[in-house]
């Protein structure tokens, strides 16, 4: 039953219970050294992203230059302190996740943004993929009114390039940022540790008109 993948978000009703405490993760960053959970320096911003598999989503963000630190998690549903078997059935509510800690003085949350759009395919529902179920889908998890804003005007310009091309509407989820659990130690930074493992990202190929003349 743990196993089965849902394709339906649960009510809060029907969300499995979880746990008071948090599950086991790593403390420091595997590749960078840094706190996952903070403290970290003043004036850093914080953008929570979910592309589909944390794996290699989390490798993408890790590697741009103004990211302090990533982490993988669970955001967006019901269950507090939820197991990854737990929300891989999809009674948890919660999507796959990468919280990524940027300095906003080197990398901007639009730059993030152009990276969220074009490195996944936003227009595939609940799934990405040969990833299925609620947990695999593209969501932005906004923590202020300026990230909602500019979530959504960069949807409204991506979905004009995926339409221009001749593809489908984007699904992903905006939404305010709830609890971010972070995910068990063996997720964190899961593609240092396992450089053959598995990585499910991919974009559709075009290109997000963030910084590039969104108006031509």
């Amino acid at each position: 039953m743990l196993m089965k993948k849902s394709h339906e978000m649960p009510t809060r009703e029907a969300a499995l219970p979880g746990r008071p405490d948090p599950v086991r993760t790593d403390e420091v960053h595997y590749v960078t050294g840094r706190p996952l959970k903070g403290p970290h320096p003043e004036g850093f911003e914080t953008a929570i992203f979910g592309m589909g598999c944390f794996w290699g989503v989390e490798r993408v963000f890790w590697q741009l230059p103004g990211v302090w630190v990533t982490a993988a998690g669970y955001s967006g549903g019901y269950t507090p302190n939820p197991t990854y078997e737990e929300t891989c059935t999809g009674l948890t509510g919660h999507a796959e996740v990468v919280q990524v800690v940027f300095n906003p003085h080197e990398i901007s949350y639009a730059e993030l943004l152009k990276t969220f759009w074009e490195n996944h395919d936003p227009t595939q529902g609940m799934r990405q993929g040969n990833d299925l179920g609620t947990t695999y889908r593209s969501a932005l998890y906004y923590l202020n009114d300026a990230q909602k804003a500019e979530a959504e005007a960069s949807r409204d310009a991506y979905q004009a390039a995926l339409s221009k091309a001749g593809q489908g509407g984007i699904t992903t989820e905006i939404a305010p940022a709830g609890p971010f659990y972070f995910a068990e130690d063996y997720h964190q930074a899961y593609l240092a540790k396992n450089p053959g493992g598995y990585c499910g990202i991919g974009g559709t190929g075009v290109t997000c008109p963030i910084g590039v003349g969104v108006d031509a």
